[in-house]
């Protein structure tokens, strides 16, 4: 007899290429193979077979295991390049392990658990105590049971027990021969109707199981998938089949034994214990059935076989790409989240896998991601777009993105975002006080001029970008904060020659210049600010935080350098923060100084 229980959790776009060929993990006893099959001109299919090895380290793994006999065939069907879909099958990832389980009561499981923690399964993610469908009984019902007593002779006492048995199965050890499940339905039925179901109000709950529960087995009697959406692993435990009638006409499909045992518990033991007996098995585990045996003489606890059923969904990303990549290949396992879209940077040599890490990524990371993109090109325009690829899933690409408890609409297609700066706006925004007034040279949509206009006196926003300006003027109404916010869009020279120039020049307190690539060079339009104030004016010169990449051996030294050369000027006391490597050996820094009154009181610089 088999049964079925289910774990529940806390919590491949692939375009096949002429000739690519893959090799398994060092672990594999041999290599995985892919046979294509031609059925079509188009439509090629790949079988996928591998031997899996048992003498491996502790804990699951894609290399263990068995695979199910239904599932010992099964095709990844690969889509061409010009389709835009792909029908991968989950399936060729099922794996079954062979276990041991201590059938306990349940009002003994959790002490048990404590007891033997050092001898369970402990598993990632899987429970070391499963459920038994068709053992679980209600409080009401509990109480017609009673205890099961022993008499001195060490058999069973007439008494509740039996009682039940009759109102369960229509008979007890010693009665005549039983009524048809029909007939005895409807004699409980009548029965029960006259005393208004005070003492077995569940019959129609054992009779009649669940419509869900129905549907559920049909579905399996049909074939199809038996994990619904966050079920990632099954166990069976697997029994010998007993004697006498089978009552899953009356009572429903998981009532197939001949007694009713009570509530009960499976307590999966480590793996190692797959495969042994009793006599084979630690002091610990052995002391614990002596004590149960010792307390009657029919033993409560019960060491059975089980199978533990781990699917598709159960798997990490990376285990599932460390299995289908070259051996060699570097798995791509960090993305970009931007709202619901995960934005990949892949490397040449993962290009000819991109939608098969794609669709893995979806899948893996759903619902929180439905759209996967890789970059394809470095950004070259002055809009500091990205050009973009999507992978899988729908192909919009504006999305909303939750920062500092600010929401910001934006739209990768046509601006820029980038989410590993996150910590880094809310360290400049940490600088700010109540009494500044803030002005944002590069805004972008607005994730440091928005934030900031929630701590500041005001806020004046620029960027080049229309696009840019649109959706900044949309998030600051999002936001409601559009009456402290002043925005503009013009080039950042003509922005900040405009702003110092005009009357709010001496209220400004900060300056933010995050363009990194080209923000140093726009230093120079700082020089002669206030050339046409009085110099014993007493003026409050605004700080200044500029953005910057450097490629050298010291960054620091190479990105002051380039500041002293914009601004013209050698002593210039800069505060430096490193705050990524962007690249290998590239570093992106902020350098915050006070703008020197030799530069802001300079000459006049002709702009070309």
């Amino acid at each position: 007899m088999v049964t079925r229980l289910f774990l529940r959790p806390h919590s491949l776009s692939f375009t096949l290429l002429s000739g690519i060929h893959f090799f398994p993990k060092t672990s594999l006893s041999k290599p995985i193979t892919l046979c294509l099959l031609s059925t079509t001109a188009t439509t090629p299919i790949l079988t996928l077979t591998q031997r899996l090895d048992p003498n491996l380290s502790y804990g699951p793994s894609l290399h263990k295991g068995t695979k199910p006999l239904n599932h010992q065939n099964h095709q990844l069907i690969a889509a061409t390049p010009e389709e835009e879909e792909l029908l991968f099958d989950k399936e060729a990832f099922t794996r079954v392990f062979n276990l041991t389980a201590i059938r306990v009561p349940s009002k003994d499981c959790f002490a048990l658990e404590n007891r033997l923690r050092g001898h369970l399964l402990n598993w990632p993610r899987i429970r070391n105590v499963a459920r038994v469908p068709g053992d679980e009984v209600e409080d009401g019902l509990v109480k017609l049971l009673g205890e099961k007593r022993n008499s001195s002779d060490g058999s069973e006492s007439e008494g509740d027990f039996d009682s039940l048995n009759r109102r369960i199965y229509g008979k007890a050890e010693g009665d005549g021969e039983i009524l048809s499940p029909v007939l005895y339905r409807d004699t409980l039925a009548k029965t029960f109707d006259s005393q208004g179901f005070v003492n077995f109000r569940n019959l129609a709950k054992l009779s009649r199981p669940k419509k869900k529960k129905r549907r559920k087995e049909e579905e399996r009697s049909e074939g199809k998938k038996r994990t619904g959406k966050n079920e990632f692993a099954m166990v069976e435990v697997v029994e010998d089949e007993e004697e006498g009638e089978d009552l899953k006409g009356l009572l429903g499909e998981e009532f197939k034994r001949k007694r009713w045992r009570g509530s009960t518990r499976l307590l999966l033991l480590d793996e190692r214990y797959a495969d042994k007996g009793v006599e084979e098995l630690p002091e610990a585990i052995k002391a614990v059935l002596k004590e149960d045996t010792g307390q009657s003489m029919t033993s409560t606890f019960e060491l059975v076989k089980c199978k533990l059923t781990l699917f598709y969904n159960y798997w990490q990303m990376n285990e599932i790409l460390e299995a289908l990549l070259p051996e060699g290949m570097i798995v791509p396992s960090a993305f970009e989240m931007v709202g619901h879209i995960a934005h990949l940077n892949l490397r040449d040599e993962h290009l000819p896998y991109k939608k098969l890490i794609a669709k893995v990524v979806l899948d893996k990371n759903r619902p929180k991601i439905q759209t996967v993109v890789n970059k394809t090109d470095a950004i070259h325009n002055d809009y500091r777009t990205m050009q973009l690829e999507v992978l899988a899933g729908n192909r919009s690409l504006v999305t909303t993105v939750i920062e500092n408890g600010m929401r910001f609409q934006v739209d990768l297609a046509t601006v820029y975002w980038n989410s590993r700066l996150a910590t880094e706006r809310q360290r400049l925004l940490n600088c700010f006080t109540p009494n500044d007034v803030v002005c944002d040279v590069f805004s972008g949509v607005g994730p440091i001029a928005i934030s900031a206009a929630k701590k500041v006196k005001r806020v004046y926003a620029n960027d080049l970008n229309p696009y840019a300006i649109e959706y900044l003027e949309s998030n600051s109404v999002l936001n409601k904060l559009e009456r402290k916010i002043k925005v503009f869009n013009m080039d950042g020279r003509r922005f900040i020659n405009a702003m110092f120039t005009s009357d709010k020049a001496e209220s400004i307190t900060q300056v933010v210049m995050n363009l990194p690539n080209d923000a140093a060079e726009f230093l120079d339009a700082f020089r002669g600010i206030f050339r046409k104030k009085s110099r014993d004016k007493q003026l409050k010169l605004p700080m200044i935080h500029v953005y910057g990449f450097s490629k050298a051996q010291d960054p620091e030294f190479d990105f002051h350098q380039r500041i002293r050369i914009a601004l013209s000027e050698a002593a210039v006391d800069v505060e430096m923060h490193r705050v990524r490597l962007v690249a290998p050996g590239k570093w992106m820094l902020r350098a915050s100084f006070i703008l020197p009154r030799s530069v802001a009181f300079a000459k006049a610089v002709l702009y070309m």
